[in-house]
């Protein structure tokens, strides 16, 4: 028998967990040791968020603005709700106690302890992180984490990257810290950011500051130790307060009454610093001290300048209203109308509604030091938070002159055990973290030899493991309000977003797309995370299929939740398909041996989410979906997730063919389980049946004959069916067309020889609906190996998408498959509807439209979970048609090859994007600079970003969603384990 571990906390476990048993290294050991129960070595990790201002959950307003409810320039002022945020933060589970970094270059208007970027409305193309910073490494245990930040010794230009960001159309690029010159000269510090345990309770975080310029620089070190505020919402004695007592110069004493005792220290010559983790409301009203980022007075002058007589009159009221200041509007107004214009009154009836009552200002405050203290000790003089003994928040205050060229090393300790010599043998557990990280990644690399390879892959898996987050979310209590607070939230809220999920009770950690720019979960973007993330922690990948269909994440009615911006919209169903693999890759690892416990409660999970689609997503009864936003923002000639602007509905290939993939794997899981338990053999029919019944929904729809296949183009289109009931094929070649290859799956003989209730039912079905049969593809003609194919294509269909797929001049690119055809960059899609008049064209890079925020695009770029089930559907053809089936690949460059070889061309690209280019300049995903593509010191640090140019494949969208695009570590894990071979039953293992 396997050792298995004891359901350990809400959802995160299996009863029955297949552990890897043989130790290969000591982070395995540790992996083990923390699934037995033994030893909770993941009680501490990355967890702190990089940004929770500008937030859904940290929005009291009333207007439904998160980015201007609590936005960046207060953020060091207030108090956060919900959680916390921070360089390079590290707390425990619960985020009780948070560790991070704060800096200054003695130049900033105020520390450098958060990231800075722009809010939704101040970027040309939405929310942007503008600071630049990487992981590079990171174990699953977190017993070793590390991360770059790169720190401009010039005054950090604030101003400038808001107001020449204001002032760009969608048209533009977006504008980067590195446009601004700031790096040019390298004068800048690389702030190495290092993490190593030993124990459980005692984290050694070490900082290496190396000046990269040609002069000494000063150089501000504050790392910080608080508590996420809990006590400010509370009634008055509800819970002990927790406490950071000043021991001497470089040493705090931490007591929380859960957590524990923890010392606080910094080795060498420092200045302990104590405040509350409280909101300053002088600060908020004005008394801040000089103490902000920003010059909004210059505003009105430099936008005027630069966009008057360039901008039509409502896209320069746009691109104006995102400096959000008053006296720069009043510029504008003098600037452009005379009193008594009538145009004036267009501004007055735009002018935003006043902000609310800030919430976080009426809880139970005390008399501080407050929150921002420690930019007024070191900044202004300020000496409160020097003189205070005891609060909530704690800082270690050291400061040097960097050497040109030198390097200067700061080491601090948290931890639960109170030494004399702190820092005694520091230096040896640092290093011997690192060797045991190299141990655990030589392990995973396996056969893998190209350094390149072991590179990307390692720091793609450093991405994953460092934006784990806490996400703390109760929805209830958001909208009824704490008792420790004097407001009462305003009852308008609940019209904004969400009110129908008050069952929601969120307060774990959960794998975020991005840290900074997307800081809140997305239940298809997680399940991608997964995969990456079984590569080196199934259990913990595991804990999050399961977690997301919980009942206090799940909506009663089956709906997974999509995002905190709307619960309610609506993602592709891919968890079902996430689960599946996980717990084949998990099976793998264990020898054979799967974890049914997980896969068969996940299953009745997944079925209450199935019939939430067939019962709301259908609209017509006819096993044709409409789904609407589907992840894909901006794919559709106008939103797809809003109401229709021509009215009606969208009958939608991807919906429909996403339900279609669904039924398949949810037949697939339920044959899994038939082999230990037959109930499930029955329902493995259902889903066959409910499989059949959709392709033949996707050859006609019903009554009028006209499906969403294309006969004339041979390509599958979504169709828009008007109030009046006339159908409009929106022929659009998109990623929407080729979503039909995912729903594919691939029977062994054994599974139909060991249920034979499933086979009869099968075959029954085919012999006696005709023309059920004769879509589906080739069930019933055994294929390599007596294999059996469900497919909603058949060989010829099959054929033309690839051929499409496959062509240079449409949608293969050098660096993967675009999401949108080049053939709409000469052509684009117009449509003509009662009077309005429609366009989407192919846009290589970032999007021209505002659909869903604007800062995705999928109309031309290269994304990667749809490459990666690409792949996937690829590879499982090919189990089915074997090498001898061939296909041309490019297009019309009559080079034919098998189909497992397709799948590895396209897998060659994606890695491509993050390999040294040929021609000396660099990784083409770093081409967004060329200072980040080829300086020795930017070069070989990868950011992984949300999608790439569909061209020239540089970064485009969030740098640092290492999330789903985190799937390149498993696409270079299956090279490295299998290599190119194209044996059958090579094929068939890279596939499982």
């Amino acid at each position: 028998e396997p050792q298995r571990s004891p359901l350990r906390q809400w959802g995160s476990r299996s009863h029955l967990d297949p552990l890897p048993g043989d130790g290969a290294s000591a982070e395995h050991r540790r992996l083990k040791a923390n699934d037995d129960g033994e030893e909770d070595w993941k009680k501490w990790g990355p967890y702190v968020s990089e940004r929770q201002w500008g937030t859904c959950r940290e929005d009291y307003g009333t207007n439904g603005n998160s980015w201007e409810y609590l936005p960046f320039h207060i953020a060091h002022q207030v108090a956060y709700r919900w959680g916390e945020d921070g360089i390079a933060g590290v707390c425990d589970e619960a985020q009780t106690l948070c560790l991070s970094l704060a800096m200054w270059n003695g130049k900033d208007p105020i520390l450098k302890e958060r990231l800075f970027g722009l809010g939704g409305p101040q970027g040309n193309h939405g929310e942007d992180v503008k600071d630049l910073y990487y992981y590079l490494d990171a174990t699953p245990t977190h017993s070793y984490l590390k991360m770059l930040y790169k720190y401009p010794q010039s005054k950090f230009p604030y101003d400038q990257l808001r107001r020449v960001s204001a002032a760009l159309g969608t048209a533009d690029p977006e504008y980067e810290l590195p446009d601004t010159g700031i790096f040019d000269d390298d004068r800048y510090f690389d702030v190495v950011v290092e993490y190593a345990r030993e124990s459980v309770d005692d984290l050694y975080l070490q900082v290496s500051v190396h000046n990269r310029g040609p002069d000494a620089a000063d150089f501000h070190f504050i790392p910080q130790a608080f508590f996420r505020n809990t006590w400010s919402w509370e009634a008055e004695g509800a819970s002990e307060r927790p406490t950071m007592t000043r021991l001497d110069d470089n040493r705090v004493a931490i007591k929380h009454p859960v957590l524990g005792e923890f010392f606080f220290s910094i080795e060498g010559e420092a200045k302990v610093l104590i405040c509350d983790n409280e909101t300053n409301i002088a600060a908020l009203n004005g008394d801040d001290k000089g103490l902000r980022p920003f010059d909004f007075s210059g505003d009105g002058a430099f936008l005027a300048e630069k966009v008057k007589g360039v901008l039509p009159f409502q896209e320069y009221y746009s691109v104006h209203s995102r400096s959000c200041d008053a006296q720069c509007m009043a510029a504008i107004y003098s600037r452009f109308f005379e009193e008594g214009d009538p145009r004036r009154a267009m501004f007055d009836a735009a002018k935003p509604a006043p902000p609310a009552p800030m919430y976080h200002a009426t809880g139970r405050i005390g008399s501080g030091p407050y929150k921002d203290a420690f930019h007024a000790f070191v900044i202004k003089g300020d000496e409160a938070a020097g003189a205070a003994t005891v609060g909530t928040k704690a800082g270690l205050y050291a400061k040097t002159i960097v050497p040109a060229g030198g390097c200067s090393t700061f080491k601090v300790r948290l931890s639960s055990i109170d030494v004399p010599n702190a820092f005694q043998g520091f230096d040896e557990v640092v290093a011997t973290s690192v060797e045991e990280a190299d141990e655990f990644y030589a392990h995973l690399h396996g056969t893998l030899e190209d350094p390149e390879h072991k590179r990307i892959q390692r720091q793609a898996l450093a991405g994953m493991i460092w934006t784990k987050q806490f996400y703390n979310y109760d929805i209830f209590t958001f909208f009824e309000g704490d008792p420790g607070c004097a407001a009462t939230p305003s009852k308008e809220r609940r019209a904004i977003r969400n009110s129908d999920w008050d069952h929601m009770q969120n307060c774990d950690i959960i794998s975020m797309p991005d840290k900074w720019e997307f800081p809140w979960y997305a239940t298809w973007d997680l399940a991608f995370h997964c995969l990456p993330l079984a590569l080196v922690d199934s259990h913990f990948a595991k804990g999050q299929l399961r977690l997301i269909t919980r009942e206090w994440y799940m909506h009663p009615n089956g709906q997974l939740p999509a995002f905190e911006w709307n619960f309610s919209d609506v993602n592709p169903p891919v968890h079902a398909w996430a689960s599946w693999r996980v717990y084949q890759m998990d099976k793998k690892k264990c020898a054979g041996l799967g974890d049914t416990v997980f896969l068969e409660e996940i299953f009745h999970k997944l079925m209450i989410n199935f019939t939430w689609w067939v019962n709301r997503k259908d609209a017509e009864g006819r096993n044709i979906f409409q789904g609407g936003f589907l992840g894909l923002d901006n794919i559709g000639v106008f939103d797809r997730g809003g109401k229709l602007p021509t009215g009606g509905i969208i009958n939608q290939s991807d919906g429909t063919s996403w339900m279609a993939f669904f039924s398949l794997t949810l037949m697939r899981m339920a044959l899994e389980l038939a082999e230990t338990n037959p109930v499930y053999e029955n329902m493995a029919a259902k889903f066959f049946e409910h499989f059949l019944h959709i392709a033949r929904a996707m050859t006609r729809l019903a009554s009028s004959g006209q499906g969403l296949w294309d006969e004339e183009d041979n390509f599958y289109y979504d169709v828009l069916t008007l109030p009046g009931g006339n159908r409009v094929p929106l022929k659009v070649r998109s990623m929407v067309g080729l979503i039909p290859l995912f729903a594919v799956e691939v029977l062994e003989p054994t599974i139909l020889e060991k249920l034979p209730r499933f086979a009869a039912r099968a075959e029954y079905l085919l012999s006696k609906r005709k023309d059920l049969a004769g879509l589906v593809s080739r069930f019933e003609v055994p294929g390599v190996g007596e294999r059996r194919l469900l497919s909603l294509l058949r060989g010829f269909r099959m054929k033309c998408l690839l051929k499409r797929m496959l062509d240079p001049e449409e949608f293969l690119s050098d660096f993967g498959v675009r999401a949108l055809s080049r053939y709409h960059l000469a052509h684009p899609f117009v449509l003509d509807c009662e009077g309005e008049r429609y366009e989407i064209g192919y846009e290589a890079a970032e999007s021209s439209v505002r659909i869903m925020g604007g800062n995705s695009n999928w109309r031309g770029p290269i994304w990667f979970p749809m490459n990666y089930l690409i792949i996937e559907s690829l590879q499982k053809f090919h189990q089915y048609y074997g090498s001898d089936y061939h296909i041309e690949c490019p297009t019309g460059s009559g080079v034919k090859m098998p189909i497992l070889e397709i799948a590895d061309e396209i897998s060659k690209r994606l890695v491509k994007l993050f390999e040294p280019g040929a021609d000396g300049k660099g990784r083409p995903a770093l081409r967004v600079h060329e200072k980040l593509a080829t300086d020795p010191h930017f070069k070989d640090h990868i950011l992984f970003y949300e999608h790439f140019h569909g061209d020239t494949g540089r970064g485009v969208g969030a740098s640092h969603q290492t999330g789903w695009t985190g799937l390149i570590a498993k696409l270079i894990q299956a090279r490295g384990v299998t290599g190119i071979e194209k044996t059958e039953e090579l094929a068939r293992q890279r596939s499982l």
